[in-house]
């Protein structure tokens, strides 16, 4: 699953590889409750790393549960 977040005032944008096997309805209750919670936002990728957006800041946040990894080269 893929997740990006849109942070304000800056043309980047955060993008999270979650763990294939995270419900969609898991991961919109820990995004809604870090927002809500006015302080962080953290989510964990499926390496184990921690990615952490102040929650001020984010514009916008938006899931893909179709999206199954990045392929490099070229493949069929």
């Amino acid at each position: 699953m893929h997740v990006r977040i849109g942070v304000i005032q800056s043309q980047k944008e955060i993008e999270v590889e979650l763990d294939s096997g995270a419900s969609m309805r898991s991961v919109k209750k820990s995004i809604a409750s870090g927002l809500a919670a006015g302080s962080m936002l953290w989510l964990t990728d499926n390496r184990g790393r921690e990615v952490g957006v102040p929650a001020a800041s984010v514009a916008y946040v938006e899931i893909d549960p179709s999206a199954t990894g990045r392929s490099i080269g070229f493949g069929s």
